[in-house]
Parts: structure tokens; sequence; C-alpha cells
């Protein structure tokens, strides 16, 4: 994956979230739980590292009920 920059959390209520799964449906589950709390900025598919188990998935947020 890409190195997470200064730009992903330029601001407070920022953040970049990375997941390790087993598998892709594991993976896409966690980033859906997560969207039922925050506003997401979703990956559209898991990443697979060679020589590494499992896959990787990178979503980015916005703390939604931050200033609530």
């Amino acid at each position: 994956m890409r190195p997470i920059t200064d730009a992903h959390v330029a601001e407070p209520g920022l953040a970049v979230v990375e997941v390790a799964a087993a598998d892709d449906e594991t993976a896409l589950a966690v980033q859906e739980l997560l969207a039922t709390r925050c506003a997401v900025a979703p990956a559209a598919r898991t990443t697979r590292e060679p020589g590494e188990l499992g896959v990787r998935l990178r979503c980015f947020q916005g703390v939604s009920g931050r200033d609530q």
C-alpha cells in the first residue's frame, strides 16, 4: 500500500483505517461496520501483498459525530 500522507489526516475528525483480514468478505464487512458509525470514503477492493497472509484494505473516514 502507498504511504499515508499528511493530506489524509490534515484536520481533526479525519482518519485513515487499515484493515488486515483473512479474506475479502471479512475486510469488506469491517469496512461496512465502520461506515455505520462514520462518513467513509470506501475502498472498492482489497489488496494482497506477496509473501503476506490475508488481504488488506484502507478506507478514509470522517468522524461524523465529532461536533455533536
